[in-house]
């Protein structure tokens, strides 16, 4: 049976999202439904919340899971009244935090994802602009302003992670598939051979591969297994041969193929995440 997870915010509920889940992902054995709820700014507002809650609690019979992080006492003390398990991440980190450091919080709401740092904010607008313009190697021109080129076959996962890179890190990301042509001559392309330094490999299980593809493009040769099998054995052989370093993205998150992608090459972040 699913366990009911909600994350109550008086702001976007990115936080209670992001701690939230990072939490749950270590019980990967439990299958969870995860409700968010943000802007919870009066009593009122609360007051819903918890009868929704409740009624989870009655119809299934086990305790919600509550992440919050609503920054008023009153308002945040309604919420705990709820028969939700409630995990509360200003009393449980906040408060320890300014006794340790014998100083108030600011408890401003929605502090953590407000514009309090323009230049940093320009330079995650600038980031995710050139991923865009140099998304599946539309644009190549542009290469030497990037601070990584990923390659890989179509489905493998450049899109989703150059976008992170630039919008979590600040890293200007292009990404180039891989097309049959070039996993039939074995060789890196002409366009990408002076940017080598800068190149990245991303593969995946072929049979991943092939399910990814059958969404997109079913009953094709694009998503048979034997293609995406060939399509992948071609693109290892090409990473081995030219020495591009490169990871298997089958079973990891887009939030940790982008932490391995910058621990390994060694690219320093422009945005602390």
């Amino acid at each position: 049976m699913k366990r009911v997870t909600f994350f109550v915010s008086d702001g976007t509920g990115l936080t209670a999202e992001a701690l939230g889940r990072s939490l749950l992902s270590q019980f990967g054995h439990i299958d969870f439904e995860q409700i968010t709820i943000p802007y919870i700014n009066t009593k009122e507002d609360a007051r819903t919340v918890v009868k929704r809650i409740n009624k989870v609690a009655e119809e299934s019979g086990l305790r919600p899971i509550v992440f919050n992080t609503i920054v008023n006492e009153e308002v945040r003390e309604v919420v705990t009244q709820c028969k939700g398990f409630t995990v509360d991440i200003f009393d449980t980190f906040i408060k320890p935090l300014e006794k340790e450091f014998n100083a108030d919080s600011s408890y401003s709401v929605g502090k953590s994802h407000a514009i309090t740092d323009h230049s940093v904010y320009n330079v995650r607008l600038s980031a995710i602009d050139f991923a865009l313009d140099n998304d599946d190697g539309a644009r190549t021109r542009h290469y030497d302003k990037a601070d990584i080129i990923l390659i890989g076959v179509s489905r493998s996962g450049k899109t989703p992670t150059s976008l992170y890179l630039a919008l979590q890190f600040g890293i200007r990301a292009a990404n180039y598939p891989l097309t049959e042509d070039d996993l039939d001559e074995n060789h890196l392309p002409r366009v990408l051979k002076e940017y080598k330094n800068k190149l990245f490999g991303l593969t995946i299980d072929s049979a991943r591969l092939a399910s990814i593809r059958t969404e997109r493009m079913s009953n094709s040769r694009y998503a048979s297994f034997s293609q995406c099998e060939a399509e992948v054995r071609g693109a290892e052989a090409i990473f081995n041969k030219e020495r591009v370093p490169y990871l298997n993205t089958t079973d990891i998150s887009i939030e940790e193929i982008s932490t391995r992608i910058l621990a390994t090459s060694g690219i320093e972040r422009r945005l602390q995440s």
